[in-house]
């Protein structure tokens, strides 16, 4: 799915008041900056917004962080923000790789929502289940280790489930289909995947974690 590059992209994070600019700043002070000790949930690639925005609305207890490398997919998200009041969700426009220059150990769940499949061999250490990424998110989960990932990726998904079972994760929930799921898993959409849902594409689902 495409999307529009926005101009002044860097203008409309700048007045956003959701948005980090100096993110480097409030590592291992997060919970300063929220102004509690919630529990801080991070997702990785956060496209448009959708999900994190309203994961933020439906579960006001916990504390919300977006990372977002396009500048122009983030100001599409930080305008969705002008007319909502939530004080559990900031954004950041970065790159994935420098989460360990962002954050201590105060990361409690780790969102891989749709993310960039890299399908050729070569282009293998991007993926953010590759081994490289997970040493990464050992050095800012809090204590236990947990990822949830959805993708229509059908190669992304085969592969995120052997990596993670290699690096000894446990697989609490794996679905094929997550629309038609019986268990019925709960589920809030990204804006991805509303179109995926529309167009009958099955979605993969995992929620794994690691107890230390």
């Amino acid at each position: 799915m495409e999307y529009n590059i926005i101009k002044n992209a860097d203008k409309i994070l700048r007045d956003c008041p959701y948005f980090i600019d100096n993110p480097y700043k409030y590592k291992n002070k997060w919970h300063d900056l929220f102004n509690n000790h919630n529990k801080i949930y991070l997702e990785l690639g956060t496209g448009r917004g959708d999900f994190i925005i309203n994961m933020a609305k439906q579960y006001p207890n916990i504390n919300f962080i977006a990372i977002e490398l396009n500048s122009s997919q983030l100001a599409t998200a930080s305008l969705k923000l002008q007319k909502e009041k939530l004080s559990n969700l900031k954004l950041i426009n970065d790159d994935a790789r420098n989460i360990t220059k962002i954050f201590g150990k105060e990361i409690d769940t780790i969102y891989l929502t749709f993310s960039e499949p890299w399908p050729k061999k070569r282009d293998e250490k991007n993926r953010f289940t590759h081994e490289s990424y997970l040493k990464l998110y050992d050095q800012i989960f809090k204590k236990d280790k947990h990822i949830i990932l959805k993708t229509d990726n059908k190669g992304l998904f085969a592969y995120s489930l052997e990596s993670l079972s290699n690096y000894w994760y446990i697989f609490d929930i794996v679905s094929l289909d997550l629309h038609n799921d019986e268990r019925n898993i709960s589920n809030i959409m990204t804006d991805f995947e509303k179109q995926y849902y529309k167009e009958k594409r099955p979605i993969y689902y995992l929620d794994a974690s690691f107890k230390n």
